[in-house]
């Protein structure tokens, strides 16, 4: 009893064994006299065992750099793969008559990179085939990201022998919104006093003494002797006093500026491109400039200014973008001119910013900003009668002046998608050309809204607001 149970255990061991080692499949090649076989794919650095039909007494390989080939009977034959390419096995029998010519395909092998795809990206519809001696790969796939790495994986198996037949899906199409906010404040205040005084001699000479503002010859005689005075450019207010004593004149002029001010600049450009493609955006103009060449001609540049705009998104996966952009607000600067040649130009305010972002859609980000706060006063006096208590004022000038400015750019991605035509809302659907009627009768310089389509496809845009989604759809 127990040698029969140690035998049937021996038997189940070697059964279990026979099925766990894996039986090599040989192809079978059907052997026409005369003609071509159908063609053997073998993959790189792989073997493949071939059966023949009928025996076969002497074997060959066109080039054995590409296959190698052994005998391992009269009709079996051993097949390694050695390098890419095509090349041909011909079978003669013992009268060394041709029984058949075969095709010898040999590919990379690409199970194993399958595989790799497979655990990388799981989900990809990516289709991998071979061509010649590279990977050819095809599909589409959810985002440009996992596009670079099924290349960068296929490029492990297949150096420099990668074809690219992928495309991306979903929305490929980015509106980026720009919003340029600055707010600037100055103010300025200036307070100065002059006096001035005059008076015959004897001789009936006159004498006459001012400072500050009626330090000026004219300034003195002209209020001395009840007169007018030309007072400073940038004075908003200004008192004078005369008073005479015996022969002398006495004249205070008190001379006083305030004033202060506020520039909103805001600007809201709106530009879509593709992904991976640059768009450039420019509402403003152009300023020409004047060069002197060599030879003493002049010739015109033109500078542009305005509200600049270029950036290229890119999504890298479902929503994230990446944005490489560079923004710009200018105008020209008329406080401050150069003047040659008889030619007078104006400089330019520059508010510019060069970055690359990623975010999400919808996502906003702050990406410049700028608090600039310019403080400067001066404070001018006659020397030592400045310096007098109480009537040192008369002999004092002083300013005070502040500047103060606050800039902020905002960018907002959206992946976008074209809608129809018919659906977008332009500035002009809601406003009327008035009749002459309107004009002249009414003082309507926009006609009667009565006559706005109502049906159709201008009536649908005609009852859009301004506040409305325009250009495309946001998703």
């Amino acid at each position: 009893m127990q040698v029969d149970r140690f035998l049937r255990a021996v038997l189940l061991g070697f059964s279990v064994a026979v099925a766990t080692v894996p039986m090599a499949r040989a192809e079978t090649l059907r052997v026409m006299d005369g003609s071509t076989s159908t063609a053997l794919n073998v993959p790189m650095n792989r073997a493949v065992v071939v059966e023949s039909d009928v025996p076969f007494a002497e074997l060959s390989i066109a080039n054995p750099s590409i296959a190698d080939i052994s005998t391992l009977s009269d009709r079996t034959i051993y097949v390694l793969g050695k390098a890419p390419g095509r090349t041909t096995l011909t079978l003669l029998n013992a009268e060394g008559r041709l029984i058949t010519n075969v095709e010898v395909q040999v590919a990379p092998d690409i199970a194993e990179f399958k595989e790799r795809l497979r655990q990388i990206l799981p989900g990809e519809p990516i289709e991998v085939r071979t061509a010649n001696d590279g990977i050819v790969l095809s599909g589409v796939v959810s985002s440009i990201t996992k596009l670079d790495r099924a290349l960068d994986l296929a490029e492990r198996y297949a150096p420099e022998r990668v074809s690219n037949l992928m495309s991306v899906g979903g929305t490929q199409q980015v509106m980026l919104k720009v919003r340029f906010a600055e707010m600037a404040r100055s103010v300025r205040k200036s307070l100065s006093a002059s006096i001035a005084a005059g008076g015959t001699t004897g001789g009936g000479t006159g004498i006459t003494l001012g400072t500050g503002t009626l330090g000026n010859n004219s300034n003195t005689t002209s209020i001395l002797t009840g007169g007018g005075y030309t007072s400073s450019k940038e004075s908003e207010g200004a008192l004078a006093i005369g008073f005479g004593a015996g022969s002398m004149q006495f004249a205070i002029l008190l001379e006083a500026l305030e004033s202060k001010g506020v520039v909103r600049t805001l600007a809201e450009p709106n530009l879509t491109a593709l992904s991976g493609q640059e768009a450039s955006f420019l509402a403003g103009g152009e300023y020409p400039v004047p060069i002197v060449d060599g030879n003493g001609g002049v010739t015109i540049d033109y500078k542009p200014f305005g509200v600049e705009l270029t950036f290229t998104p890119r999504v890298v996966d479902k929503d994230l973008i990446n944005i490489q952009m560079k923004a710009a607000v200018s105008g020209l600067d008329n406080t401050v001119t150069f003047q040659a040649n008889g030619f007078s130009v104006n400089s330019f305010r520059r508010r510019e910013t060069s970055t690359v972002v990623e975010m999400r859609d919808g996502e906003s980000f702050a990406i410049a900003g700028l608090l600039s706060d310019d403080f400067q006063d001066l404070s001018g006096q006659v020397p030592w009668l400045g310096d007098i208590p109480v009537l040192g004022a008369l002999f004092r000038s002083a300013e005070y002046e502040r500047q103060q400015s606050e800039l902020v750019i905002i960018v907002t991605p959206h992946l976008v998608t074209p809608t129809r035509g018919e659906a977008l809302a332009l500035p002009t659907d809601r406003v009327v050309i008035p009749s002459e009627s309107d004009l002249f009768l009414f003082g309507r310089t926009v006609g009667n809204n009565s006559r706005r389509p109502t049906t159709g496809a201008a009536g649908e845009v005609a009852k859009q607001d301004f506040g409305g989604s325009y250009g495309y759809v946001m998703e």
